[in-house]
């Protein structure tokens, strides 16, 4: 038995059967990381010491019977996730060494079960990007093929997934950095609602839009980990108050007699892959087999989400990040005066696309621009909802590609920005909306690379989005 690659169900069984002790599966992890990180690059920063002292205590609490589901069990976290007394970079230099006060408050929910941290996974900086290139410790690399990108932003994540370097990883999605990477690795990726998760110790990109979520080897452990992470947090004003379903059990029930909604506009899009599109049609086929009903649908501003998400995503990246100055973490440029000191400081300490991204928001936001892109874009976020509301009164769930193509080459995309924002054409709209979506894996392309199918369901609606995504994650 090759631990490493369990699944959190099955790690959970094999720790109770005392077929394995959680120092055994970690360092399991630990040797899987040290053969492999050097050439996906998925780890920042691995906490050795750390890791095997917390599994030396789970394996304590086992003996005493003081068990829950993630005791003893081996993950990672993005390193745009704060845990406390740990090294968080946000894959940017300007935050090279500090190391954080406090904790994201899905991490302690996962530690305070048992779960053992084997580090902080690599990341577009700040989570800017759909590749994971724009790290300033260097990209990750898909390890389905080390010549193709992960996708972003939590790249590292869903790479270690993918490798078996952990049994579960906790990304961050805003724009579809959790579900884009999933789908480029083969893994399995959620964003829960906006609300559902706190937010509490994220380095935020864009906080309107910004959830916490798992990326996971299977649809079981996802539903596993949404039933911990979930939840009221009173540090987050936006966390819902609200009654969090056994998703677990949802999960498992039968999908005969679901509607699913096919969105038009999402398989006319320019750019889709045919191959992908066809992979996504024969999984629609499969539910109906299952006893589901299949309904087209139209949701008409989808073609305008892409360019709402970055007006909108860059002005408060632009607002969100002014707090980082280079004075008291990472790279410090001393100037003559203050305001040089900050410029070189910020222009040493952030990566491109980062800078890119706040000149962007800067100049939306600016006297004069204000009204015609800003506003703009924030009436159109509201049209995109009502069409989520309006199409979720006729069906249970949608179901598109996550990804319109297959990963790309390393570098293929880095020189045209524009392109590169295309990556996210199709999970975009559901992060503006607020509502859950899910990554599946469908198999391969014929050029051997992960296809990812995305479930979407209205807002709190996880449970349905996960039961859909389990059948169709177990009839491959």
């Amino acid at each position: 038995m090759e631990l490493h690659t369990l699944s959190i169900a099955e790690a959970r069984k094999g720790l109770d059967d005392k077929q394995f002790s959680s120092v055994e599966l970690t360092q399991a992890c630990l040797e899987r990381i040290a053969q492999r990180n050097d050439e996906i690059n998925a780890f920042i920063t691995v906490t050795e010491e750390l890791a095997l002292t917390e599994a030396q205590k789970a394996d304590t609490r086992i003996a005493q019977g003081e068990v829950e589901m993630l005791t003893g069990i081996p993950f990672g976290v993005k390193d745009a996730i704060c845990v406390q007394g740990v090294r968080t970079t946000g894959a940017a230099k300007i935050l090279d060494n500090y190391t954080a006060p406090y904790e994201a408050t899905v991490i302690t929910r996962i530690r305070k079960q048992g779960a053992v941290l084997l580090g902080k996974q690599n990341c577009d900086g700040f989570s800017h990007g759909a590749s994971n290139e724009n790290s300033m410790y260097g990209p990750v690399k898909n390890p389905i093929d080390t010549t193709k990108v992960p996708g972003g932003s939590s790249g590292g994540s869903a790479a270690a997934v993918a490798d078996n370097q952990c049994i579960f990883s906790i990304g961050g999605d805003t724009g579809g950095s959790i579900r884009q990477p999933a789908s480029l690795c083969g893994v399995v990726g959620m964003r829960p609602s906006y609300g559902r998760n706190s937010r509490y110790g994220i380095m935020a990109l864009a906080s309107s839009l910004d959830v916490i979520g798992p990326l996971t080897k299977t649809v079981e452990d996802a539903a596993l980990l949404m039933e911990i992470m979930a939840g009221h947090d009173p540090k987050d004003a936006t966390t819902v108050v609200d009654h969090i379903p056994d998703y677990s059990k949802k999960s498992q029930t039968d999908v005969a007699g679901l509607k699913i909604g096919v969105p038009k506009e999402y398989f006319s899009q320019d750019g889709v892959d045919q191959e992908v599109q066809e992979r996504i049609y024969q999984n629609i086929k499969s539910l109906e087999k299952q006893g589901c009903t299949v309904v087209e649908v139209s949701l008409p501003h989808t073609r305008y989400a892409i360019a709402a998400y970055y007006v909108l995503m860059s002005s408060e990246d632009s607002s969100n990040l002014a707090r980082l100055d280079g004075v008291r973490y990472g790279v410090r440029e001393a100037q003559d005066t203050l305001y040089n000191t900050y410029s070189n400081s910020r222009a040493e300490g952030f990566p491109e696309e980062v800078k890119r991204r706040i000149m962007m928001g800067t100049y939306v936001l600016s006297a004069g621009y204000y009204e015609a892109y800003y506003k703009k874009a924030q009436k159109v976020r509201t049209l995109i909802a009502q069409d989520f509301e309006t199409v979720f009164s006729q069906v249970d769930v949608l179901i598109s590609a996550t990804s319109p193509f297959t990963a790309f080459g390393i570098g293929e995309k880095s020189q045209d920005p524009l392109s590169m924002y295309l990556a996210d054409v199709l999970v975009s709209p559901a992060s503006l909306a607020g509502v859950p979506a899910l990554s599946v894996p469908v198999g391969t392309a014929s050029n051997g690379l992960p296809i990812g199918l995305q479930v979407i369901g209205p807002r709190l609606g996880e449970s349905c989005v996960l039961q859909v995504g389990n059948s169709i994650f177990n009839n491959q």
